[in-house]
């Protein structure tokens, strides 16, 4: 049966799929990071003082990180449809194609902001208007970012390119910012806490838990925009009916 947007099921939804899958979701993270950590290593301590060297592992590292997160959402969506068959490596790689979209996008999204940086520092003599301006920006930001945020499932589920991915997610959110919002801020609260928690004396072990946070966070998003599909296209809810 059709079921409504809900933010209490679609956390329960995200949650029943995190324990159901703990194992393989955990491991690939751990993998992850391992590999993140060993190319940031390489970068920062074993690169020579070479210009082109560096730009080359920097790159790598750009691309790996890229292809963790899409194969983490690509894992995802995996393990929820085919709760009831096996699934092979292959299908949690993600293709060449994807990688270049999400490259596309957050590539656009930090030249716009290192444009709009450097556009204000031209109001330096005007620091009320600069400042102004800058608390408006903060806003629209937040919102942009808000309708937009959805954009990495679209290129991962839908195989959809980078500027169509981002009006993609802006459609889907119509209608939903404030239930979007408050999955937001339940995705950066399981974020949130286990940094700030980690900054007191003897509790600094505890940033491990965001190796724990991170990816349920990431099914809290996968989740969320399902059942916004769902809700869009008035269709029943497979998902729910994992819960």
């Amino acid at each position: 049966m059709y079921h409504p947007f809900s933010v209490a099921e679609t956390t329960k939804t995200a949650w029943t799929i995190y324990k159901k899958n703990f194992v393989t979701i955990i491991v690939y993270s751990v993998i992850s990071v391992l590999l993140l950590s060993l190319l940031k290593f390489a970068v920062e301590y074993l690169s020579p003082r070479n210009f082109t060297y560096e730009m080359i592992t920097s790159f790598a590292l750009v691309f790996a990180q890229a292809y963790t997160t899409l194969g983490l959402y690509k894992l995802i969506f995996t393990v929820i449809d085919s709760e009831y068959y096996e699934f092979e490596l292959r299908q949690v790689l993600p293709p060449f194609k994807s990688i270049l979209s999400y490259l596309g996008v957050i590539s656009f999204i930090v030249l716009f902001i290192f444009g709009f940086s450097k556009l204000m520092t031209k109001l330096d003599d005007y620091p009320n208007l600069q400042g102004l301006i800058q608390q408006i920006a903060v806003l629209i930001a937040l919102y942009f970012a808000l309708r937009i945020m959805f954009f990495v499932t679209y290129i991962v589920d839908d195989q959809s390119g980078g500027f169509e991915s981002l009006k993609q997610s802006y459609k889907l959110t119509k209608g939903y910012f404030f239930k979007v919002l408050i999955m937001l801020l339940i995705i950066l609260l399981f974020i949130a806490l286990p940094a700030a928690l980690s900054q007191y004396p003897g509790l600094g072990f505890l940033w491990i838990g965001i190796m724990f946070t991170y990816p349920f966070v990431n099914i809290i998003l996968a989740v969320t925009y399902r059942k916004l599909v769902y809700s869009h296209q008035d269709v029943d809810d497979d998902i729910a009916e994992t819960n």
